[in-house]
């Protein structure tokens, strides 16, 4: 998939496990581990804004884009 999920290496900058980051936006482990990666179809805005808040990071900074991966077949 294009779509690039830098979650991984936010939390370990933030010194962060992906449970209490779980916790902390109230979103289920499995859900934030399908997120992590890179699995899931969509987000909803307010779990993004929830994770930058908890990760103080920018949409940017969390996801990315990279054209020469192989496009998704939905």
């Amino acid at each position: 998939m294009a779509i690039l999920v830098k979650l991984d290496d936010l939390l370990h900058a933030r010194r962060m496990t992906l449970t209490e980051l779980a916790e902390r936006v109230d979103i289920t482990l499995a859900n934030l581990s399908i997120l992590k990666t890179g699995k899931a179809k969509a987000v909803r805005f307010s779990t993004l804004e929830a994770i930058c808040r908890e990760l103080d990071c920018q949409p940017g900074e969390l996801l990315g884009y990279d054209p020469s991966a192989p496009q998704s077949e939905d």
